[in-house]
């Protein structure tokens, strides 16, 4: 069977709808709600995991104990780093990096102990891809978002390179399908709580149109 995490209440609503999931299909654990699928004669389990990284670890965790999961597809938007992308655009990282795992004054930002490097040769190579970079901490104020652009970082979330080093501590294939929903806004020269809201505004509007991408046009490659 193969996993399909889901990180906020947002994406979850959106993909229940994509998959027109009935009440007496829904099912409750720990961590969420879960619903089961079978896409291309391949099982899939659903699940919503709640966001930032102790849920992500904790909830994939026990998914993949509890269904004896052959791989975990990592399924979400993201915030957009790189500006050479675009909202919309939907990525699936090579390399998923932790940057809060560290005293950043007088370590690196991302030691090479929190960097899973994932294997996507075998899927082909007609789709965008880069380094997704996770941290409980999201990119909203200005100065997160041009440190991550100094290390060369293309996305960033709240979970994703978490569960990609948990799959990797288990033996789990691991892939990251993410739409970039937003960029971060200088907040420098205005009010940082309106800019953020409006920031969050662009996301809630985007996440539906990521995730019908995502499970339209990319979801089926990766079973």
């Amino acid at each position: 069977m193969i996993g399909v995490s889901i990180a906020t209440k947002w994406e979850y609503e959106a993909t229940l709808e994509h998959y027109d999931v009935k009440a007496d299909e829904r099912f409750s654990y720990p961590y969420g709600e879960y619903f089961m699928r079978t896409v291309d004669d391949v099982e899939l389990v659903f699940y919503s995991t709640g966001v930032r990284k102790a849920n992500g670890v904790g909830a994939n965790q026990y998914m993949m104990s509890r269904f004896n999961l052959v791989k975990v597809i990592v399924a979400g938007t993201c915030a957009g780093i790189d500006d050479t992308f675009n909202p919309l655009d939907i990525l699936v990282p090579h390399r998923a990096v932790q940057y809060d795992c560290t005293v950043k004054e007088v370590e690196p930002l991302i030691k090479q102990s929190f960097i899973v490097d994932i294997e996507l040769a075998k899927y082909g190579n007609d789709f965008l891809t880069g380094t997704i970079a996770t941290a409980d901490r999201a990119v909203v104020m200005w100065k997160d978002y041009l440190e991550l652009k100094e290390h060369d970082i293309t996305i960033a979330d709240t979970e994703a390179g978490a569960i990609a080093y948990v799959c990797k501590k288990n033996g789990v294939e691991c892939i990251i399908v993410k739409g970039i929903s937003d960029f971060p806004t200088d907040e420098r020269q205005g009010d940082a709580v309106a800019s953020n809201a409006e920031q969050i505004n662009v996301y809630l509007a985007n996440t539906p149109k990521v995730m019908t991408k995502i499970f339209d046009d990319y979801l089926m490659r990766f079973l």
